[in-house]
């Protein structure tokens, strides 16, 4: 077994996947809370809170307190912030195992979210939006989620809007937090050379939380917003992300759906890497992939094409994704893919990081620990027939949809495209 679980008596669960043979040790903070958690006013405070809780707390007033203490146990830390989950991290050498849970709690616990800092950091946060707007490969996920999902949490920008991040008070995020920071949706995770007593050490840091139910989010509503959405932007370089609307993160057919999503466009002897980029020279970047959540999922392919040649892009693109719900893929095809995915999943749990990683958010979104050896049989066991089946009941060209970022304004124009 790589890990093993605890459940402390206020409902906080305790994830370890013990790596006797590192020198370091991984150590996380994950809740499930993200941005799908915020109503439209609060739009962006879970990633503005990520960067508050660096900002100062009682016992470390300063970021530079809380940096310099980090520096001195020659460790890393940072955080990231998603729509279904948040989650806080120190990565140091095994023997700064209890410092490194000491800052994360006393972070996440108690920080002062002073209104100074706050102001402050706005500042920071609208530059950052800057740069996320300015950067076409990045943003066109955001426009193509707004096209599937619109209005709700799921269809908005993690990183809010200037307007809702300006407005941000002490009071924004002492209600989100408030509201969502509580024993049951905290996991702490600890991976590498675990040590002793940590248990008892959790218990010291977070045994006093009280325990409390919190509401669910809303669920995901069906949304129909047209089948293609266009930013227009001055570009010499359009981007597109063309998919299919799919499973939830916990569906029986995960994993044929993964292996759809292998075949069709991971390596640069994916399908899509083949036809766009090798044969026909339309992209230097193009993948596919699934992107799953709790209640919603797509598939989907993503590329940066040539302004000029962008409709030669789209037919080409659309045409691999239906072509592998007519045609069952072949053996060599199956095994290769099996054997990327596999062999990607065995790399991405090297690290103590890693591998805490993987069992976190299998904790987190889907409430158990899921053993690397399960994945690997599972996807061991996807045969030809579960692909095309899934294939055949995902993809159909009334149901693909295209976002494209570039100098275009007419939707019309690439909806034929997609027959």
């Amino acid at each position: 077994m790589v890990y093993e679980r605890h459940v402390l008596p206020n409902g906080l669960r305790v994830v370890t996947a013990p790596m006797p043979q590192a020198q370091s040790v991984s150590c996380f903070l994950m809740l499930a809370a993200g941005s799908r958690y915020e109503t439209r006013e609060q739009s962006g405070i879970a990633h503005f809170a990520e960067h508050m809780f660096f900002k100062g707390t009682e016992r470390r007033p300063a970021a530079r307190d809380i940096a310099a203490e980090i520096d001195n146990l020659g460790a890393e830390f940072n955080a990231f912030t998603g729509k279904e989950y948040t989650g806080y991290y120190v990565k140091a050498a095994a023997e700064h195992r209890d410092a490194a849970l000491d800052v994360l709690v006393d972070m996440l616990r108690f920080s002062k979210f002073d209104p100074e800092e706050i102001e402050r950091e706005k500042g920071v946060i609208v530059e950052e939006m800057n740069m996320y707007f300015d950067t076409p490969r990045d943003f066109i996920g955001g426009v193509y989620e707004d096209l599937l999902y619109g209005d709700q949490p799921l269809g908005w920008d993690i990183i809010g809007t200037k307007e809702t991040v300006r407005a941000a008070t002490r009071d924004t995020f002492q209600d989100y937090i408030g509201r969502w920071y509580k024993p049951s949706r905290l996991v702490v995770g600890v991976g590498g050379q675990v040590g002793e007593g940590l248990l008892d050490r959790i218990g010291e840091l977070l045994g006093d939380m009280p325990k409390e139910k919190t509401p669910k989010p809303k669920p995901v509503k069906p949304h129909a917003n047209g089948r293609v959405k266009v930013f227009t932007k001055k570009s010499d370089q359009a981007h597109l992300v063309l998919g299919v609307e799919s499973y939830p993160i916990g569906h029986p057919d995960r994993y044929p759906l993964q292996l759809l999503a292998t075949v069709l466009g991971t390596g640069m002897s994916s399908r899509l890497f083949t036809e766009v980029r090798e044969r026909r020279g339309l992209a230097y970047y193009v993948f596919g992939t699934n992107h799953a959540y709790t209640d919603a999922g797509s598939l989907y392919a993503q590329a940066g094409v040539d302004i000029k040649r962008i409709d030669t892009a789209i037919t080409t693109i659309a045409k691999e994704f239906r072509k592998i719900a007519d045609k069952k893929v072949g053996a060599t095809e199956l095994r290769k893919a099996k054997n990327i995915a596999r062999g990607r999943f065995v790399l991405s749990l090297e690290s103590p990081q890693g591998t805490i990683m993987f069992g976190l958010r299998r904790e987190v979104l889907e409430g158990r620990v899921t053993e690397p050896v399960e994945v690997l049989a599972a996807i061991e066991q996807v045969t030809a027939d579960d692909v095309q089946r899934v294939a055949r009941d995902l993809i159909s060209s009334d149901r693909l949809r295209l976002a494209v970022i570039g100098p275009f304004d007419d939707p019309a124009r690439f909806d034929r495209l997609l027959g």
